[in-house]
């Protein structure tokens, strides 16, 4: 227990407290096998200079300590404790990810949504009369890569050439982030598909919106840029 307090001072006096006199922990840390050693949360807190730990005396007094620092010792002294705090830490994560997935599959669907609205636009405005059905799927096919590349940089060809185990496709894998911006970039699209906007000018310019959309979602936060 000496040698687990000893490391996690240690590491608290990097993070918090510069302060911290490693030197005389170990003059304790030495001293504590001994009879005669007597340790008081006063005495520790003057002699190493550390923080997290308060004692006062008196009628209203008492020696406090940082939730950290008093769940180490509760850990330590109780066994069924540490097994608590294990089991609600897993717990805390589960519900964190099912909040995660759910908030992921409902932009999931959202993008599924207008998806209807693109491929409308496209039906409307791209498919010419008495086509077959496999030309018919390839323009889809074709505008749904529009925006992959503008979005991802890639196709789905392309992501499923280097990606020939997953189970899903390149939007599976997207962030939340990415969905948002693929649900508006179709909206977009349909707009200019029905203005007559060439292929290639509107993937120049659902690109550039798509980096924007990207940057002022994933401000302050460290990921790769969108390819361009």
């Amino acid at each position: 227990m000496v040698k687990k307090l000893r490391e996690r001072y240690r590491l608290l006096k990097c993070i918090y407290n510069p302060n911290f006199k490693p030197l005389e922990f170990d003059g304790f840390r030495k001293q504590a096998g001994l009879n005669s050693f007597v340790m008081t949360p006063k005495r520790w807190i003057e002699t190493t200079g550390a923080i997290g730990i308060t004692s006062k005396s008196g009628r209203y007094g008492g020696t406090f300590a940082h939730k950290d620092i008093a769940m180490e010792f509760a850990s330590w002294i109780s066994i069924e404790f540490k097994l608590y705090i294990l089991k609600e830490f897993q717990r805390l994560k589960n519900d964190e990810e099912q909040r995660n997935d759910l908030q992921w599959d409902l932009h999931r669907t959202l993008a599924r949504i207008n998806y209807k609205i693109h491929t409308d636009a496209i039906k409307e405005n791209l498919i010419p009369p008495s086509l077959s059905r496999e030309k018919i799927n390839f323009i889809y096919a074709d505008e749904a890569d529009l925006l992959n590349v503008a979005l991802f940089g890639i196709t789905a060809r392309q992501w499923r050439a280097k990606n020939p185990n997953h189970p899903g496709n390149i939007r599976d894998t997207a962030t939340i982030e990415q969905l948002v911006v693929l649900s508006n970039l179709e909206s977009i699209n349909a707009v200019f598909i029905q203005q007559n906007v060439g292929q290639t000018d509107r993937l120049m310019q659902l690109n550039k919106i798509a980096i924007t959309q990207m940057k002022s979602l994933i401000a302050n936060r460290n990921i790769k840029q969108l390819p361009r």
